[in-house]
């Protein structure tokens, strides 16, 4: 069982699949410290809620996508980042391979397969 202290944000644009992130992160026994539809909102609520992960869409509202915004997150934060994607063509996958500590999970995922990911993200 997760600690209930652990924070998690989510980043994800479409509203049905953030409630459903935050459903099954609450199944597993995860708080939830916020939520960002773009890159530079990630930003920000990362610096103002300081959570101990972050699932991160790639794709985005805004100029900034979710690599560009958890390469500027790792930098200044350091804190965990696993991309939520649909999309895993060899372009993605090597961005995504250059941001250290980064995990990925395809969409649609499990409360397995999100479990799997947060434990080894958090440690």
């Amino acid at each position: 069982m997760p600690d209930v202290n652990n924070k998690i944000l989510i980043v994800e644009d479409e509203a049905i699949i953030s409630q459903i992130i935050g459903m099954h992160l609450k199944k597993l026994g995860y708080s939830i410290s916020g939520i960002a539809t773009s890159g530079q909102d990630a930003i920000t609520l990362t610096n103002t809620t300081r959570p101990d992960a972050i699932l991160m869409d790639i794709f985005l509202d805004g100029e900034m996508d979710g690599i560009k915004a958890a390469k500027i997150i790792r930098e200044k934060f350091d804190t965990p980042i696993i991309f939520l994607t649909a999309y895993s063509d060899d372009k993605i996958l090597e961005r995504i391979r250059t941001i250290s500590s980064a995990h990925y999970i395809l969409k649609p995922f499990n409360n397995d397969d999100l479990r799997i990911a947060l434990k080894l993200s958090l440690g």
